[in-house]
């Protein structure tokens, strides 16, 4: 199985003053609920409900990619996880998503990183499992959706740990920091969207940047629990 990478380093500027990966939702911080649900913890909220409720994880362990500022909230957030966690930190802070997913690949000890972002809080975790299976029969370098065959979900995604690095280290060499500048390099398994429909739903990837799309996501757990 990959590893699971969450990408944190996000400034959350319009969340408010308040750093979103530790707002807490439901009360469990966000970034703890990403965690759990791909280790099979105790979220009986779809899609993916069954997996996510307390079956075998979907990663062997995980890696955190934040700012040195977040790591000590971040860690109590995430005291008592199961699986072995290691830390990603942001040499060079604000630069973006693609370089939290290279910090993150590259900190990544196997050949494959679930990179998920840390304001998914009903990320599928067996549809994670189904991109990990696509790049790795595929023998590609990452398993992408693209929702409505338009957007790329770049930050719920699998990537060849070493050959993302080398390609976002070349990207941002050049000054480019759009995620997709070092996908391109890459072999590309592209899971469109009546796939992504079949094996589950758009609520996968529900992210939270906002308060009021904060409150929409805890209406909605609180239909489930």
């Amino acid at each position: 199985m990959p590893t699971g990478a969450i990408i944190a380093g996000g400034r959350s500027t319009r969340f408010g003053d308040a750093d979103k990966s530790v707002a807490e939702l439901g009360g469990v911080p966000m970034i703890r609920r990403v965690a759990d649900r791909l280790a099979g913890v105790d979220d009986p909220v779809p899609p993916g409900a069954s997996r996510a409720a307390g079956c075998d994880p979907v990663v062997d362990d995980l890696v955190v990619n934040c700012r040195p500022d977040q790591r000590e909230a971040i860690a109590e957030a995430l005291d008592g996880y199961p699986l072995p966690t290691r830390w990603a930190l942001d040499d060079e802070p604000d630069r973006g998503p693609l370089a939290g997913i290279r910090n993150a690949c590259r900190a990544t000890p196997g050949e494959y990183a679930l990179v998920v972002a840390c304001d998914v809080p009903f990320v599928d975790p067996s549809f994670a499992a189904t991109l990990f299976a696509d790049a790795a029969v595929a023998d590609a370098d990452a398993a992408i959706p693209r929702l409505d065959d338009r957007w790329f979900q770049t930050t719920q995604a699998v990537y060849r740990a070493d050959a993302t690095t080398a390609a976002c280290d070349r990207a941002l060499a050049r000054g480019d920091g759009k995620v997709l500048a070092a996908v391109e390099e890459l072999s590309v398994v592209r899971v469109d969207d009546a796939t992504i429909r079949e094996r589950t739903t758009e609520h996968t990837f529900t992210n939270v940047n906002t308060r009021e799309e904060f409150e929409a996501a805890e209406a909605r757990l609180a239909e489930y629990v």
